[in-house]
């Protein structure tokens, strides 16, 4: 049994990777928290879905840019100083979400503009914390601490939304939204507390020349390169979020309930794909693992719109035992997803020169940012001209053959040799 769980080496070996996993447990936790309470705030103020869904558009553009540029930033500055900087953006605008809440000005514009910084300090804050791990840990322990940090990310997504919910109807949005600023300060703790990480190796000046030398050297890499495109096939094509709320509404019924808790089974796989990991970070041909386990995606998100085909469309009100498999398959596609993000984390540091790292993590942000909002769009779009059930079906199908194709036209990958991490 011991050897199936989560390799804890990195928290044991590294105090300053201790003290960050600690803190982005926290403000994960906390991040969920405002995320969920806005939405909810929002729709309090203007009784619109259209309204919420703005709100992934405010902040993926943001979001995208900072992506970027944040990228380059990091790799010309000390990175620690670049992680406490962003942080600060993050803290004062989670304490301004606070403040509006507690003043009730109830501006939706306002909360609009606070949302859209956040995402631009979220676009330089992730590249920052993900280029930082690599510097603290032994290289062979770098699937051992990425497994370790899916756990704060499915923890985080399964406790925060149902947390979230419940402060908003007993305490309200201010205290909500203040106990995110109270987790996000735990997080600069553990951040000032780290040693100066200056870049090392060949210093390049931030700027769009530093960018496009990003993307360079991305087009000559070709089993990193890989590791994004593999992803969007999962996200963009076989991820049914969008089409959650349709379907407990008309097949398997629960409602709203069921919806949160379908994209809960999801985050809760993450959890458990982490907390189970420990054979993951023995892999060697971490390349076969990735295609795997994004199989491994499709094929979950596969069986459940065949569970969606087979409740049908019949509009119930309660929640039916087509939630039950329902739930299974969504737990299953987070711990496959959980397996995979680890492994392409991992790719992505080790075979990567330190100074391009920042600028990589940067593309790795807006490829795990933009590829399920393309896969809304998708979903959305198949599920109005298929329906729900089938929509789901042909876009686990296109996931899992594209996997496919990727294999054959890059077939080194598989042969992707932890040992000997090339790019």
């Amino acid at each position: 049994m011991q050897s199936l769980l989560a390799d804890v080496t990195p928290l044991r070996e590294s105090l300053d990777f201790r003290r960050m996993w600690t803190g982005q447990l926290l403000s994960i936790l906390g991040s969920q928290l405002t995320l969920t309470a806005v939405s909810l705030q929002v729709y309090d103020l203007t009784r619109s879905s259209f309204d919420v869904g703005l709100l992934g558009l405010v902040a993926l553009v943001p979001l995208i840019a900072a992506g970027l540029y944040g990228g380059a930033i990091v790799d010309a500055h000390d990175r620690r100083i670049v992680a406490i900087a962003s942080s600060a953006l993050l803290w004062g605008t989670s304490a301004l979400i606070a403040l509006q809440a507690w003043l009730h000005v109830g501006s939706v514009a306002l909360i609009y503009v606070l949302v859209a910084l956040q995402a631009l300090g979220s676009g330089i804050n992730m590249p920052a914390r993900s280029s930082i791990i690599a510097r603290l840990i032994r290289p062979e322990l770098l699937v051992a601490a990425n497994s370790l940090n899916m756990i704060t990310f499915g923890l985080g997504g399964a406790v925060g939304p149902l947390l979230a919910g419940a402060l908003v109807a007993s305490v309200g949005y201010g205290w909500t939204y203040t106990l995110d600023v109270l987790s996000f300060t735990v997080a600069m703790w553990a951040l000032f507390r780290l040693p100066s990480l200056p870049p090392e190796g060949e210093v390049r000046r931030a700027g769009l020349r530093s960018v496009a030398e990003g993307f360079k050297f991305l087009g000559t890499r070709p089993n990193i390169r890989m590791t994004f495109l593999i992803d969007l096939c999962a996200m963009v094509f076989a991820m049914p979020r969008s089409l959650l709320p349709a379907v407990a509404a008309v097949s398997i019924g629960g409602g709203a309930a069921t919806a949160g808790a379908l994209l809960g089974g999801i985050a809760a796989g993450t959890f458990l794909g982490g907390l189970f990991s420990g054979p993951v970070g023995r892999l060697r041909w971490q390349g076969r693992g990735v295609q795997l386990a994004v199989i491994g995606w499709g094929a979950s998100i596969l069986a459940f719109g065949l569970v969606v085909l087979g409740a049908g469309r019949s509009s119930p009100g309660a929640a039916t035992w087509w939630l039950l498999p329902a739930l299974v398959c969504m737990v299953a596609a987070g711990a496959a997803d959980s397996v995979s993000s680890s492994l392409r984390s991992t790719i992505l540091l080790a075979a990567t020169p330190d100074s391009m790292r920042g600028r990589l993590q940067g593309v790795f942000t807006v490829v795990v940012a933009g590829g399920p909002r393309l896969g809304d769009v998708f979903a959305g779009g198949m599920g109005s001209w298929l329906g729900e059930g089938l929509a789901v079906v042909v876009g686990a199908l296109v996931c899992i053959a594209l996997v496919g194709v990727l294999r054959l036209a890059q077939p080194k990958f598989a042969h992707y040799d932890a040992l000997n991490p090339t790019p």
